[in-house]
């Protein structure tokens, strides 16, 4: 569809010219006498693309007629025109919000090109606000269990401040979309927002990768290269899996973290950088650090804000809307038609265990849509995919009050919080009486008298 151009001056030459020289490069023209008219047009259902106006007109003058416009669609774009140019009309018109100012007489090789990339400049605006939209959609936290709710404020509190973030959680469960979150609520969100993994780094690559090396530096090192915090400067730098990193550079890190300053590989210039580290690990660090797998004081470095993101098994009334998340995403990325979750499928899905997390589930989500045959997906079409392996819970745990007493109350909570330590330190109870600081043979007891079926050791 061509654009629309509205062109507003009280001299007909100008706007019989005009129209004639953009009609010929394919562009849809409206014309107006004065700003009234012009504020009709541009007011209606179908506003222009852009509007070539007059400064000097009897009835309403360019200027007000800018102001009102810009009132009424602040992103119109605006090209001024005027036989009577200053630079005072320039600079008020451009405050108000006009694109740019052109003097007549008027080069009509000039106003096309003008156009042309006021309009081109424009549609990459769109598709850039619209790319950004959709990442946003991508990475977006979904669900308002109370869990998720927690978390999300404890993102909003935690991206204005400067501090660096620890994000702990199993495989899937989104620790990278909480990275983003905490970058997008910061001052840095218009900086880079740079991602490494570290486990996917091989050891002796690690460092190169991280502060960039000089040329010939080492084999293979047949140009100078930036490192990711050099890369992130002024933006947010996010180690994945951090608990990966060998001893020797985790010794490095510590020191740039301390003083924002170091050297590339085979150099010897300091390189001073701001840059807001943010790291996250699927591992239980603080056992790590008693094996002597992890520096203790490059863990408390980094965990300035600790942040724990909870598993899908801890928040399965969000799997509805994640599910149907997941399947507008594939919906705009591949084109497939819209579908619709039984309530027996959505049964299925809530009562899986989910090791995998949410990254298992959007998997899933994934694939039943491509191969489900009818508009409404079943359970026959789901139970098929998921894991058998897992454990298989209610869809949904009590309400508090559902319970008669407060004694009940207080067994179900304890039941269901013992139980899942126990499932994160694989059913080892010295392990998880360590975990909740008691006793084991108190911890032992408990069990007992809560029923709580423990499994054997793997």
């Amino acid at each position: 569809m061509p654009n629309h151009i509205l062109i507003v001056d009280d001299e007909l030459g100008i706007l019989d010219t005009l129209s004639g020289i953009l009609q010929d490069e394919s562009y849809e023209v409206s014309v107006a006498k004065g700003g009234q008219d012009a504020l009709k047009l541009i007011k209606s259902d179908s506003p222009p693309d852009l509007v070539l106006l007059d400064i000097w007109m009897p009835d309403l003058d360019g200027i007000e007629t800018l102001q009102r416009a810009m009132e009424a669609h602040p992103r119109l774009l605006v090209i001024m025109m005027s036989g009577h140019g200053s630079i005072e009309s320039a600079v008020k018109a451009i405050k108000l919000g006009a694109y740019d100012f052109i003097e007549k007489p008027l080069s009509l090789d000039k106003v096309t090109l003008l156009v042309r990339h006021a309009l081109h400049e424009r549609r990459l605006e769109l598709e850039n606000r619209a790319l950004k939209e959709r990442a946003v959609r991508r990475f977006k936290l979904v669900g308002d269990s109370v869990v998720m709710v927690e978390l999300r404020r404890t993102i909003g509190t935690a991206g204005p401040a400067p501090s660096r973030v620890l994000i702990t959680g199993e495989n899937g469960t989104g620790k990278e979309l909480v990275a983003r979150g905490i970058h997008i609520e910061s001052p840095r969100a218009d900086k880079p927002f740079i991602e490494v993994n570290c486990a996917a780094i091989p050891e002796t690559l690690i460092e190169s990768e991280l502060f960039g090396h000089e040329k010939g530096a080492f084999t293979g090192a047949s140009a100078m290269r930036r490192g990711q915090f050099e890369v992130a400067d002024g933006g947010t730098l996010f180690l994945d899996e951090v608990g990966d990193m060998i001893l020797a550079t985790e010794a490095k890190l510590l020191r740039v973290l301390q003083e924002q300053r170091f050297q590339r590989v085979g150099g010897m210039k300091p390189i001073k950088v701001d840059v807001r580290v943010l790291a996250a690990s699927n591992k239980n660090l603080v056992e790590a650090i008693r094996r002597g797998a992890f520096r203790e004081d490059l863990y408390f470095r980094l965990a300035v804000l600790p942040i724990d993101v909870p598993p899908l098994r801890e928040r399965r009334e969000d799997i509805p809307a994640l599910v149907y998340h997941f399947m507008q995403i594939n919906m705009e990325e591949q084109g497939l038609r819209p579908r619709e979750f039984s309530e027996e499928a959505l049964d299925v899905l809530q009562r899986h265990d989910w090791p995998g997390n949410v990254r298992e589930l959007r998997n899933l989500v994934e694939r039943v849509v491509i191969m489900a045959r009818g508009p409404v997906i079943q359970a026959a079409d789901v139970a098929p995919l998921v894991r058998q392996s897992g454990e298989i819970h209610p869809p949904q745990i009590p309400s508090a009050f559902d319970y008669a007493s407060l004694r009940d109350a207080r067994a179900a909570f304890e039941r269901e919080y013992i139980g899942r330590k126990l499932r994160e330190h694989g059913w080892n109870v010295s392990k998880t009486a360590d975990d909740l600081k008691v006793e084991r043979s108190h911890l032992h007891r408990k069990i007992k008298v809560l029923n709580i079926e423990v499994r054997p050791e793997s």
